[in-house]
């Protein structure tokens, strides 16, 4: 059995149910089985890829998971990529992961076809690697001559099929797999990148290893547990936090293909989960939906998602309304916690114990976390400065970015996360992002998510953005783009007015846009420096 950590968890899980979704469910062993075949044909007769990248483009399901094993157990480093990024992006993450070789979905194939042959790449069906008995395939002028990746000889009989090379075999018919240490790279994932093109952080197996165990440990997972994925798994939200966890625990993962808000209630109220985790936006979704159900239907989703025994929500602020509001109509009080990319989860509230509105709890199990101010001096208690944070959850730095890898650390080993906080009752609350969420207008310092929360206490506020515009006298005005509720109106100076009633006046926004929507990334995120350009030019006060 291989040397990484979350493989070797499964062989003590084999019979147990493991991945439930719509092209199928499979046990744990089953899902050894097709992990092992995939190396096989990865491999396809070489020793070990050696941390050559795969990126792969595959919606969620049982095939999802047996490719990123799959990748894992021959050597490989898994490259998942974005299913919502047009073919610019994703050809972006290939270049700049330097991949080897392609899988895509055949629905999802037009978005990678042109990325394969204009880069002379193999481009492989997951049916090809993970199902007994199918040919491996190559298309476009990759097929030409990819032996050094995937061999074989592309048949014209079958329009670019191939049937792999047996991979070399053991004394007992068992494939021979290579062995992956966990100090060796397993994945690269790619972060937002607000002020630049993304950077892939660079995960170990080991680091996989100790973001699970902290995570398992600090929400109780256990075998019985089944967790409903409805996240993106380009993200370390849906990777880790979900997948990873769950598998490592012996539970069930039952993935949904997308989102669906109305699919989703059922599930919940099946009584069939036992956990859920989401982003906001998710949540806001879900509330709509069941708002616009029949009450009958309503009754209905509210006492099945009162069965579970955990909901979380991360990745952006939870409104302090929203959380109120999903615990009237399911009785849960949504656990927040704190984390990115780089760190895994960092903070996290508590399983059992008090969970405030806007708060995210304390350094999860095995987590080191501090608060600095810009000299790196650590901030007296109850003064706002910027997270810190340690320990083996942390990435060993960007893919080949050196100098962004050393800007982000200091010296002892501390990550620099760029999010400023402030510890009230020994519990963090975040302030925000140092250059997109903290915003410094006329000398004062201005939280953007403070000022996002009151301004959703608006009647005719439906959702809202808050961002600094530059300006010469100011340094930054204080601007709000807001959707509004169905039927309403608003004006800059009613808002205003209504606005330096709940916020110093500093904090009132004196620039305001309405919008249709606001713009998010896959996660939920909104992206800010898209709403900034907005307000260029707009005649606000």
């Amino acid at each position: 059995m291989s040397g990484i950590p979350l493989v070797q968890r499964a062989d003590g899980h084999r019979r147990r149910l493991a991945v439930m979704a719509d092209d199928g469910t499979w046990t744990y062993a089953e899902l050894l089985a097709a992990s092992e075949r995939v190396a096989a044909r990865l491999l396809a007769g070489r020793a070990d890829l050696e941390e050559a990248r795969v990126a792969f483009l595959v919606p969620p399901g049982r095939a999802w998971v047996a490719l990123q094993w799959g990748i894992w157990r021959a050597g490989g480093v898994a490259v998942p990529l974005c299913l919502q990024h047009p073919e610019p992006e994703l050809a972006y993450v290939v270049d700049d992961a330097e991949a080897e070789t392609l899988i895509v979905a055949p629905e999802l194939q037009g978005r990678l076809q042109p990325v394969a042959d204009s880069r002379e790449l193999p481009l492989l069906a997951p049916a090809s690697l993970v199902d007994p008995g199918s040919p491996t395939w190559k298309t476009g002028s990759a097929a030409a001559d990819t032996t050094a990746a995937v061999p074989g000889n592309s048949d014209p009989a079958t329009g670019g099929l191939a049937s792999a090379r047996p991979a070399s075999v053991d004394s007992t018919g068992t494939p021979a797999l290579p062995a992956v240490g966990a100090d060796r790279r397993a994945m690269l994932v790619y972060t937002s990148g607000t002020t630049s093109r993304p950077k892939a952080v660079v995960f170990t197996h080991a680091m996989i290893a100790a973001q699970v165990e902290s995570l398992v440990e600090a929400w109780g997972w256990r075998p019985d547990d089944r967790v409903l994925l409805v996240l993106p798994l380009h993200h370390v939200h849906g990777i880790v936090n979900v997948v990873c966890c769950a598998l490592w625990s012996g539970a069930v993962c039952e993935m949904l293909p997308a989102f669906d808000a109305a699919r989703c209630w059922e599930r919940l109220a099946s009584g069939e989960p036992t956990l859920f985790m989401a982003v906001p936006t998710v949540y806001a979704k879900l509330l709509r939906v069941w708002e616009e159900a029949p009450a009958a239907t309503r009754e209905r989703w509210s006492a099945g998602a009162r069965r579970l025994r955990l909901m979380v929500s991360g990745s952006a602020a939870l409104p302090p309304t929203l959380f109120a509001r999903w615990r009237e109509i399911t009785g849960h009080t949504l656990l927040e916690r704190y984390g990115m990319t780089e760190i895994g989860m960092a903070l996290s509230n508590p399983l059992r114990g008090e969970r405030r509105p806007g708060y995210v709890g304390t350094p999860l199990p095995g987590v080191e976390a501090r608060l600095v101010d810009p000299d790196g001096r650590p901030v007296a208690g109850g003064e706002p400065g910027e997270i810190e944070v340690r320990g083996p959850t942390v990435f060993a730095g960007y893919w080949r970015r050196p100098e962004a890898t050393a800007a982000a650390f200091r010296d002892d080993g501390w990550f620099r996360t760029g999010d400023e906080a402030v510890v009230e009752a020994g519990s963090y609350r975040i302030l925000g992002r140092q250059s997109v969420d903290v915003l410094k207008s006329g000398g004062y310092k201005i939280s953007a998510l403070e000022v996002e929360a009151a301004l959703r206490e608006h009647p005719a506020i439906e959702d809202c953005a808050v961002v600094g515009v530059a300006d010469p006298e100011w340094g930054q005005r204080v601007a709000a783009a807001v959707v509004l509720a169905p039927g309403q109106r608003l004006e800059l100076e009613e808002l205003r007015e209504w606005g330096k009633q709940r916020l110093a006046a500093y904090k009132v926004p004196t620039r305001l846009v309405v919008l249709p929507d606001l713009p998010r990334n896959p996660l939920g995120k909104v992206v800010k420096g898209e709403l900034a350009a907005r307000f260029v030019g707009d005649g606000s006060a």
